[in-house]
């Protein structure tokens, strides 16, 4: 990864002014325009796997729909009988979104609760997707008769393995912005992608280094048919991609035909003080013609880790291709609360959520200022829940001598009694790397304090044994 240190850009934290102000911004708004011609489904052919390509539609799930056609007795479905089933009633208590201190008790009625016990539609809970779709259009501007889809799935996570198996063959070469997430290193390897590692930094994903790849690409040999990143707050890095980088990310998108995952799972946990940029989703409006964004939001750091919803949003051609079976209960519930909140609601949940995380950076950030200062280099997050910071293993420093963070961090630091990880875990083919991830979304403020010093004393052990050896 390059140079970390840029200052990080912000973005918007209150959710009904995102589309907003991209509207009012000149320079975005002179590219957008009413009218959007999706791309036909025949372009997505050549983008499935051959598994997904093999993959017939279940003969019964496509005859479901006639199942609510008037006066018509389905013998179709193995469902079973819902008189035989435990549960009678459902209630639950949450808190108001707008004063933590005032709780609400929620019933699922018959209905609703009758839904939920049972088997449901592939893509998600009607009455849910319908939700979905209008928080998409309040955060992103989308509308529903622009060839786009919703897929709620078992968590963003399980949502991109399927996407990506849906579309890449064992071999094939797969852009992925580096470090990345390291909870998808295992998922492209256990497909056989070749992972092709995309530069970034401070602001977000290098189109530089991405044109660089994709120009420079033999000839003769397929080029990547997706893009994996993570726009904003990132995990490990915490960066977040800048407008111009989003926009050239997209444009490289159009010329070398691949599509972007857009995996944004801090979406909603941003903490900074300038508008939010436009996601890739909303931008590719821009020049008239949408399809290549296949979007993953997720409801984790939100709502709740252990309920396990998160959502697809693109192309119907390519959700089609993603095998769904999510908890009809589960979406039952998460329903019932957003219903209940509505999407002011829910924008504020969110802004009190991001604010718990600005507080929580704010401590994790004054310890390292007096314990690190010197001795590691970082950029400050506006998003997410991570530290990205190189330690600094040789007082002068030189770029030659950048050191291993894994031998610090594995032996001495834990040996101190602090737990964090080393950088090499982000980056796809695996490398020394400085980096360290640690994150602040847990620990209170007093072990934060313990937990750098124990860095600190690490980092001059490190330092001592270097100096030793170079002797």
């Amino acid at each position: 990864m390059s140079d970390t240190n840029g200052t990080a850009i912000g973005h918007d934290t209150a959710v009904s002014r995102v589309y907003h102000a991209m509207m009012h911004d000149p320079a975005t708004q002179s590219g957008m325009i009413s009218q959007v011609k999706p791309l036909p489904e025949a372009y997505y052919t050549s983008f499935l796997s051959d598994l997904a390509k093999e993959r017939r539609p279940s003969p019964i799930r496509s005859l479901f729909p006639l199942e609510k056609v008037p006066g018509v007795i389905s013998l179709l479905a193995g469902k079973p009988n819902a008189s035989t089933f435990p549960f009678t009633s459902l209630s639950f208590g949450a808190r108001s979104p707008t004063n933590p201190s005032e709780e609400t008790t929620l019933s699922l009625s018959e209905d609703e609760l009758a839904q939920g016990l049972q088997y449901g539609d592939t893509a998600g809970l009607a009455p849910l997707l319908d939700w979905l779709f209008g928080l998409q259009e309040v955060n992103h501007g989308r509308k529903r008769n622009e060839g786009w889809k919703i897929s709620v799935g078992s968590g963003s996570q399980d949502l991109i393995y399927k996407a990506v198996a849906a579309m890449v063959n064992p071999g094939d070469p797969v852009l992925v912005e580096s470090p990345v997430y390291a909870g998808v290193i295992p998922m492209f390897h256990s497909l056989h992608c070749n992972q092709i590692e995309v530069e970034t930094d401070a602001r977000g994903i290098r189109s530089s280094s991405l044109r660089s790849i994709l120009e420079q690409w033999p000839e003769g040999k397929p080029k990547p048919k997706v893009l994996y990143t993570v726009p904003y707050g990132c995990n490990p890095t915490g960066m977040t991609a800048t407008l111009e980088r989003r926009k050239e990310v997209l444009q490289l998108a159009r010329e070398h035909n691949f599509i972007i995952l857009e995996d944004d799972p801090y979406f909603f946990l941003y903490y900074g003080k300038a508008l939010r940029y436009p996601s890739y989703f909303a931008l590719e409006r821009e020049n008239g013609e949408v399809g290549r964004v296949l979007r993953f939001d997720s409801l984790s750091k939100v709502l709740s880790a252990g309920i396990r919803i998160g959502f697809a949003s693109g192309p119907e051609a390519l959700l089609k291709a993603i095998d769904q079976h999510t908890s009809s209960l589960t979406q039952a519930i998460v329903f019932k609360l957003l219903d209940s909140w509505g999407y002011d609601g829910f924008r504020s949940h969110t802004e009190r959520v991001s604010q718990f995380y600005a507080e929580k950076r704010d401590i994790f950030e004054r310890a390292m200022k007096k314990h690190l200062t010197g001795l590691a280099e970082w950029s400050t997050p506006e998003a997410g829940m991570f530290f990205w910071f190189k330690l600094l293993l040789s007082e002068d420093n030189a770029e030659d001598q950048g050191g291993d963070s894994e031998a610090v961090i594995k032996t001495k630091a834990f040996e101190k009694g602090v737990l964090a990880l080393p950088g090499t875990v982000f980056l796809p083919n695996g490398r020394k790397t400085a980096y360290v991830r640690a994150s602040f979304s847990l620990t209170p403020e007093h072990d934060v304090d313990l937990a750098l010093q124990r860095i600190k004393d690490a980092v001059l052990d490190a330092r001592t044994a270097r100096a030793g050896g170079a002797n």
